[in-house]
């Protein structure tokens, strides 16, 4: 095992080639401290923990054991990734559990977004707790920590999998990324074969899509923010602004005026945010071309049930944050 100190003289790992002998250094370390055990890996389909399972995969194979839980707040297409490349491709032994209507019950008419948090996070530990409770011989636990985890947190992978993981599991961890950084980890999960967006996925907040339906979340205008970030992300990839940070619509919890086929029409506003950033704690906003945001409006409000409006936040941070809530 490691120490959560990473050694001045460790190389960074930039090239294929260091991330494979990375790679089979890991290997071995994992079989070493596994042995014929069982792990359990709570699977958010990000980049840590995606990295960390394909790395796992290629290490102890079926001793695995992968857990994702949908809480419905995931972008459109996002769970149907992580069946089809863990659970089809990889052959991970993957349980999925579909918790959308366990979530959006219990979320239902909470407007104050650290509520939402906390209802979010802690529905995860106790689907996540269940789910282990289910298996028989499970002695680690799988985390993607990486090393600003570390310098950040003490160690504490706090923001992973929406709220942490129980307290109570009483396992060894198993933590193959804990000593790179999000630039290496990237550079491993390409060499580990995985798709490409996936490996490059942007960073997205463990509440997921819950704290960009602002306010309390109603299904139907979850189902209008989740059509309208999939437009704004197609269109950004098949016009080169991909490269930008973090962009991602926000849709508010009230209404203005419209206009369909003659009649007037009520429906809420999608507010698009693009920023860049190098730390999180301050950002510029990317500056979108007009075309691209006139054929972003045009798709979206024609092609979205219940948005009539377009908006643009070109707030940096500092004033305003990176997310709405």
């Amino acid at each position: 095992m490691t120490s959560n100190i990473r050694p001045e003289t460790m190389e960074r790992i930039t090239t294929p080639a260091l991330a494979e002998a990375f790679i089979a250094e890991q290997i071995a370390a994992v079989r070493e401290q596994v042995g014929d055990k069982k792990v359990l890996l709570a699977l958010s389909g990000g980049v840590d923990s995606s990295v960390v399972a394909a790395l796992l995969i290629k290490a102890i194979g079926k001793q695995l054991v992968c857990v994702h839980v949908n809480h419905g707040l995931m972008r459109k297409g996002e769970s149907e990734d992580v069946i089809r490349v863990f659970g089809e491709e990889l052959d991970a032994n993957l349980i999925y559990v579909d918790a959308t209507d366990r979530y959006l019950d219990l979320l239902a008419g909470v407007a104050e977004p650290e509520r939402k948090r906390k209802i979010i996070g802690e529905e995860f530990i106790k689907i996540f707790d269940e789910e282990a409770a289910k298996l028989e011989g499970i002695s680690f636990l799988a985390q993607g920590t990486i090393y600003p985890d570390i310098i950040e947190s003490k160690g504490v992978k706090a923001h992973h999998n929406v709220g942490g993981l129980p307290e109570d599991m009483e396992m060894e961890l198993v933590e193959p990324v804990k000593l790179l950084y999000k630039d290496e980890v990237r550079v491993v999960g390409e060499a580990l074969g995985l798709p490409h967006a996936m490996v490059y996925r942007q960073p997205f907040p463990g509440p997921g899509l819950g704290v960009r339906c602002l306010g309390a979340i109603t299904r139907d205008r979850l189902h209008a923010l989740r059509e309208a970030d999939a437009i704004l992300r197609e269109e950004f990839d098949k016009n080169g602004l991909n490269h930008v940070w973090q962009y991602f619509v926000a849709v508010p919890d009230f209404k203005s005026v419209g206009v369909r086929d003659g009649k007037r029409y009520e429906g809420w506003p999608a507010i698009i945010r693009a920023v860049n950033t190098v730390d999180a704690m301050t950002a510029t906003i990317e500056e979108i071309p007009y075309a691209v945001l006139h054929r972003i409006t045009d798709r979206i409000t024609h092609e979205v049930e219940g948005i009539n409006r377009v908006c643009l936040d070109l707030t940096p941070k500092p004033i305003g944050t990176i997310e709405w809530e």
